[in-house]
């Protein structure tokens, strides 16, 4: 097999993020797609020559000119859409949160394995190279092992245009279900062992957004070691100014562009409004693949902030374009060249999974370890007490 064929179930923001990949990765070829919007479903036709549309998701998976599924729905379709893949026999990439419970989790867990296929959970930022590069350096040994880590990230993301389930809680909305995820599995795999409990803060601090949109954890890996983990959306400081400027996805930034997610959402008068603007940047209404097909590289990967490594002869710090290595006797950096394809790491994954059969490192399990971890988060924070973690691989 050179490409793995391609369906996508939902084409939605998550799609838009993803397409830059999706288009220009050399072992990946979209054919079919399915979405409720008549729409959505056009453009993709038109946007990728012989590909096939479908309003109903049983139907694309049911195609036999599919190898791989997609599964880019909002959250709560995740199980249903997984079971429909798995059952027949499509491998199957999903998008974080994989689910919203343990109990839909370990379904999804069971469906692929049940259907014989490799279920992956992503994207998330522990599939950037300068992470992946931070690996392979602790798991080298020559620095000894991991004692602790400190992750912080600041952004605007609660800022942005949103619909009415992305500020509930309860519908999967608010940063923890979000972006959690994100620094779970970064911190989680530079780790490299499961950790034990979680203690954690987090509130509404904006009764206007309705949600968290921010959060402090404390991780436990035991043995002494531990993670700290800082998010916060609320749009004030902004830790792109520790990289240089370079956003999460690796592009340049504008630092005088301050305060202005703030002062757009401040001229939308509705949730209804709120809903349109968001759906405007939605594929199909519009959007195409025009922009992601004539798009330069970036300058640099993909990351989610400063995220600082401690072992015991070394602290290592990834960054956009390289991890820079503070040891006993010197400081040096270690580049990492350009990406070549944004997120290209996403599909090297899932083409050795499907074509090659190699076990993913973002696998279902995988998957459910960093939604226990979330889960986690949120019950702490609510309940003030330390969560004991108990399906951690």
């Amino acid at each position: 097999m050179e490409r793995v064929r391609l369906g996508v179930v939902g084409l939605g923001r998550a799609f838009m993020l993803m397409l830059p990949t999706l288009v220009h990765h050399p072992r990946l070829r979209l054919v079919a797609a399915a979405d409720p919007r008549a729409e959505a479903r056009d453009t993709f036709a038109r946007d990728f020559e012989g590909a096939r549309t479908y309003e109903d998701v049983d139907a694309l998976c049911a195609d036999p000119g599919v190898d791989a599924v997609y599964v880019a729905s909002p959250h709560q379709f995740h199980l249903q859409h997984v079971r429909a893949a798995a059952s027949r026999g499509k491998h199957v990439l999903v998008e974080k949160p994989m689910a919203l419970t343990l109990a839909d989790a370990r379904a999804m867990v069971e469906a692929a394995r049940a259907g014989s296929v490799h279920l992956i959970v992503g994207h998330s930022h522990s599939f950037d190279a300068p992470y992946l590069r931070a690996r392979e350096l602790i798991r080298s040994g020559q620095y000894g092992a991991v004692r602790m880590i400190n992750a912080l990230n600041f952004t605007d993301y609660l800022y942005r245009p949103r619909r009415p389930e992305e500020l509930d809680t309860a519908q999967g909305g608010g940063a923890i279900f979000s972006q959690a995820p994100h620094q779970v599995e970064v911190v989680r795999l530079l780790a490299g062992r499961p950790a034990r409990s979680v203690r954690a803060a987090a509130g509404v601090w904006d009764p206007a957004r309705g949600t968290e949109g921010a959060y402090n954890a404390f991780l436990d890996f035991g043995e002494g070691m531990a993670a700290n983990l800082a998010y916060s959306g609320h749009a004030h400081f902004d830790t792109d100014e520790f990289a240089g400027w370079i956003g999460e996805m690796g592009t340049r930034r504008d630092p005088d562009r301050y305060g202005e997610a703030r002062a757009a959402l401040a001229k939308v008068a509705s949730r209804e409004e709120e809903a349109a603007l968001k759906n405007r940047r939605a594929y199909g209404t519009n959007l195409d693949a025009s922009e992601a097909r004539r798009a330069t590289p970036p300058p640099a990967h993909n990351h989610f902030g400063l995220v600082i490594v401690s072992c015991e002869g070394a602290d290592l710090r990834p960054m956009p374009d390289g991890v820079m290595i503070y040891a006993d006797g010197e400081r040096r950096f270690e580049p990492l060249p350009p990406p070549e394809v944004p997120r290209a790491e996403v599909g090297d994954e899932l083409f050795a999974a499907v074509a090659l059969g190699q076990p993913p490192l973002h696998s279902g399990e995988w998957g459910m370890a960093t939604l226990e971890i979330c889960l986690g988060i949120l019950d702490s924070a609510r309940g003030g007490r330390e969560i004991t973690l108990r399906h951690q691989v």
